[in-house]
């Protein structure tokens, strides 16, 4: 299972929100592609990049830094979520040197598009699902739809798309622990990879999401506990190399 750092970008810095508001925001650093230098140092092989204002404009705000971060660190695997609602996004985005892109409100909100950006880039294509008791947000998290995520992750794994990015809301920014059972649950449900964020705070955590098998989880992404330090990211990488 890979441990995947999350860089937030929100007006060119690196931030981190709980629950997902805008306003509710901690800055962590103007220099996200040093952070994103801090995280390769301590062993990071892949990345978990959110453009916040791109996800809340539509297309994309922060791709400078997204670009900058890629050409600094030619072996990093780079994901990339916020925004991503056209073709054309995804074709720079991939020409910028990032490996894989996350669609999020688009898949919700117009399903054929997640198909038809799986066809055109094979292998690229992720979906992102944040869920709040077990019902897909949108927009920023800004609205709670009817669709069950289990419901939609099948459709997306019909359609092609890589793995899955599940967040449970709740747990979000807040410190909380991560929701291991609904993760896993998730994973059983479908044979794509699921990448499980949101609520880790320390290695316990790492822990309960490394034991998950049958099948097991691919990724955790990590955020605000390893800028707050309640997650040692060497550490926790050492946990799932094990």
């Amino acid at each position: 299972m890979f441990v995947i750092p999350a860089i937030d970008l929100k007006g060119g810095k690196c931030v981190r929100l709980r629950q997902g508001v805008m306003e509710n925001d901690t800055v962590f650093s103007d220099d996200p592609v040093a952070v994103a230098g801090r995280w390769v140092k301590e062993g990071a092989e892949r990345l978990h990049l959110v453009d916040l204002n791109g996800a809340f404009a539509g297309e994309p705000v922060n791709g400078e830094i997204v670009t900058a971060i890629a050409k600094a660190y030619g072996d990093l695997t780079i994901q990339i979520g916020g925004g991503i609602r056209s073709l054309e996004t995804i074709e720079a985005y991939l020409n910028a040197g990032v490996d894989f892109v996350i669609i999020g409100t688009q898949a919700v909100k117009n399903p054929e598009f997640v198909g038809e950006a799986c066809k055109a880039f094979p292998g690229h294509v992720m979906v992102g699902l944040d869920a709040k008791d077990g019902k897909v947000a949108t927009d920023g998290w800004a609205e709670i739809s009817d669709r069950d995520v289990t419901e939609l992750a099948k459709e997306f794994q019909q359609q092609g798309v890589e793995a899955i990015v599940y967040t449970d809301i709740n747990r979000d920014g807040m410190m909380q622990g991560v929701n291991v059972e609904a993760t896993a649950r998730l994973a059983q449900a479908v044979s794509i990879p699921i990448i499980a964020s949101g609520g880790i705070t320390e290695l316990t955590d790492i822990e309960h999401l490394v034991a998950v098998d049958n099948p097991p989880l691919y990724g955790a992404i990590t955020g605000r506990a390893i800028y707050e330090g309640t997650l040692d990211l060497a550490e926790a990488i050492r946990v799932t190399k094990k």
